[in-house]
């Protein structure tokens, strides 16, 4: 069977002074009529498990161990017996979700999972946590970039970007060395490719990211494009 993707959109209800607002995930599935991996379950394991159906759960990879990454991971993995994988510069993120487990396997740099077909190697992209990772399929023509890359740039944490230095590095080291008509499949709203955004490389190494509203930056977020502001999120640098 030929490996395809598989995208799951779970949606969590957050609380602002009062006022109900929405939070989109992207759940990625890699895999054929058979086998399958989940990438980044985030919520609503129900679901997920719904479009994955009667094929088997070989491992729930997670980009970033933060919690809209992590949300479902036990209860997907558990039904079967699949491994939980995680770069270990991101379990003390894990541990704030899963207080009393650890994933089973501990991601580095060029590791490789294979399903159906196909296989996905990894690329180590800190910058929004120190174990955030990236996960390419060549044969698939696709990475899944978490929260390092999204379609209107890097991503942010609650609204700010807590090692930019280190996401850009990531982001020109190891994302724009990839073939320019790669999909890029994020965490959190909808695809581009490599060639969509490697353009605008230079302005974000020259500040654009960085400058505030009014000062020619267009493009500031609101409080709610990752989830992570609402939930008080904050994350230093190089924790472990």
């Amino acid at each position: 069977m030929t490996a395809r993707i598989e995208r799951v959109v779970t949606e969590g209800v957050v609380d602002i002074d009062g006022t109900e607002q929405k939070v989109d995930n992207n759940t990625w599935i890699v895999g054929d009529d058979d086998e399958v991996i989940v990438i980044d379950p985030a919520r609503a394991a129900d679901t997920i498990l719904e479009q994955v159906g009667e094929r088997e759960v070989l491992a729930v990879i997670c980009t970033h161990g933060l919690p809209d990454h992590v949300g479902a991971a036990i209860e997907v993995a558990a039904r079967d017996e699949a491994v939980i994988a995680l770069h270990p510069k991101d379990k003390t993120l894990w541990r704030e979700t899963w207080a009393e487990t650890w994933p089973d396997i501990e991601m580095e740099d060029d590791g490789i999972f294979g399903v159906a077909d196909v296989q996905l190697d990894v690329l180590e992209t800190p910058g929004i946590s120190p174990g955030g990772v990236s996960l390419y399929c060549e044969a698939l023509g696709a990475v899944f970039t978490g929260k390092s890359l999204q379609a209107d740039g890097p991503g942010k944490l609650g609204g700010e970007y807590p090692a930019l230095p280190d996401q850009l590095t990531s982001i020109g080291g190891r994302l724009f060395t990839l073939p320019g008509d790669t999909r890029v499949l994020p965490a959190h709203g909808e695809e581009v490719t490599i060639g969509d955004l490697e353009p605008h490389f230079d302005d974000w190494v020259s500040g654009s990211l960085t400058r505030k509203p009014g000062e020619g930056d267009a493009s500031a977020e609101g409080p709610l494009s990752d989830g992570t502001r609402v939930a008080g999120i904050r994350i230093t640098p190089g924790d472990e």
